[in-house]
């Protein structure tokens, strides 16, 4: 049975570009906060890939992987995830293959099989390529040879890319990704801070098939949890209305840069959007420290997670770095006094 000192917390940034803000000023808290939760002694920084999203600056994973990874000094960095549709393996294990010359020990590859954009965006990615299921296992099994040492006349190597063995995990919503990455004795991680329905079956999927390998001997499960954290729970709901604020603009189509926080903001949507953000944010953890502490540790017992991939979107950036303090502590002293 886990208990939540045994599990490592990492950290997903979607690298938010707030109201009034700019990209760079987004990239710049990015840096900022990797920094501190490195020093909270997180295990890893996650970059997503996401396009044509005026909201969010993290297109270009691969070079803010490599910018975070040069900004701190011990912390894993890793992409959460590159979406392996939208690249040829060779250009992604050259990307990721030269991170991990440049950074030893410290790069993780994580791959998604959705385009993480729109259908006109989709298209201009991969131009007249037209994906069926069957790629996404094959381009995997590429990117692990090519990952891999070469192997005398191979004719295809990637430079720099083989023989770096950069760590594979396979990230999904779904539970094709979870076979898939038992199939291959993968790590795995379930993207629950936005898609929360199939959490516990995926799991079970993933820990029922696995299927030891040379990268790994026993499942290795991550979740994903939005936490917006503050000294009560009361302000924690109002910082978390740039969430839901987020949230609906997903569910509606009008995607925006972060919202501020406003007053009330659940009191004022309509009964079915409110359920529907709810839904949305089922495993999200919101409130003050109790509450926190209270909701890790159900977590931990229902999902038997070996990491808790945080998801923060709290508008004013220390207030961000605030709520990560609170939900580190969480984990580790869940029986603290409450963080001023």
């Amino acid at each position: 049975m886990k208990v939540l000192s045994d599990i490592a917390l990492s950290m997903l940034d979607l690298v938010a570009v707030r109201e009034g803000g700019t990209v760079r000023e987004a990239l710049d808290i990015a840096v900022r906060t990797a920094q501190h939760v490195e020093r909270l002694g997180f295990t890893r920084y996650w970059l997503a890939e996401h396009h044509n999203m005026v909201g969010i600056a993290s297109s270009a994973t691969a070079v803010l992987v490599g910018h975070i990874a040069g900004a701190t000094s011990r912390m894993r960095v890793g992409s959460g995830g590159v979406m392996l549709p939208n690249h040829a393996p060779l250009v992604v294990a050259e990307a990721f293959g030269t991170l991990a010359e440049l950074y030893p020990g410290r790069i993780d590859l994580g791959l998604g099989r959705a385009p993480g954009t729109d259908g006109p965006t989709m298209r201009a990615l991969r131009r007249d390529r037209v994906e069926s299921e069957d790629d996404f296992p094959r381009d995997v099994a590429e990117l692990q040879r090519l990952l891999a040492p070469a192997e005398p006349g191979q004719r295809l190597v990637a430079m720099p890319g083989a023989g770096t063995n950069v760590p594979i995990w396979l990230l999904g919503s779904s539970l094709f990704s979870a076979r898939l990455a038992a199939e291959r004795g993968l790590p795995y991680a379930f993207a629950s801070h936005f898609a929360p329905r199939l959490l516990l079956q995926a799991l079970d999927v993933y820990r029922s098939h696995f299927q030891p390998s040379a990268t790994l001997k026993q499942p290795y499960a991550v979740v994903g949890v939005p936490v917006i954290a503050a000294a009560t729970d009361a302000e924690a709901d109002y910082l978390a209305s740039s969430t839901y604020q987020r949230v609906l603009g997903i569910l509606t189509g009008d995607r925006k840069r972060l919202q501020p926080p406003v007053a009330h903001f659940r009191a004022g949507l309509h009964p079915q959007a409110l359920a529907a953000v709810d839904d949305f944010l089922a495993v999200a953890a919101i409130g003050g420290p109790a509450t926190l502490a209270a909701h890790f540790e159900e977590l931990a017992r229902v999902t038997q997670a070996d990491e808790f991939m945080i998801v923060s979107d709290v508008y004013d950036p220390a207030l961000r770095l605030r709520s990560l303090d609170i939900a580190a502590q969480a984990m580790r002293a869940p029986t603290a006094a409450p963080v001023a």
